[in-house]
């Protein structure tokens, strides 16, 4: 089993996103809970992948046309950490 740990900044924007999003978001969750990464992966509808850049190191999952997940795994093992769910903006804030 795999722990998902969300950046606080995430509980604030969870409220304003549209429905199907959220329903979306908690797909994930329970697919990275279950089987990692490597799930996620699996899934098309996700197009996982790495992300380059400013945010090499991180991985992006796709909710929908405009919002995706900016993840990051830490240390390979049993930790998924969250960083933002976006309006498909990579800007560093």
């Amino acid at each position: 089993m795999w722990e998902v740990v969300e950046h606080r900044r995430i509980w604030k924007k969870l409220p304003r996103l549209p429905i199907e999003v959220l329903k979306r978001y908690e797909k994930w969750k329970d697919i990275v809970r279950i089987s990692g990464p490597q799930g996620l992966r699996l899934v098309k509808g996700f197009h996982d992948e790495a992300l380059r850049g400013e945010w090499k190191g991180h991985r992006s999952s796709r909710l929908n046309q405009q919002y995706r997940i900016v993840y990051r795994v830490v240390a390979n093992e049993v930790l998924v950490q969250v960083i933002d769910v976006t309006a498909h903006d990579y800007r560093r804030k």
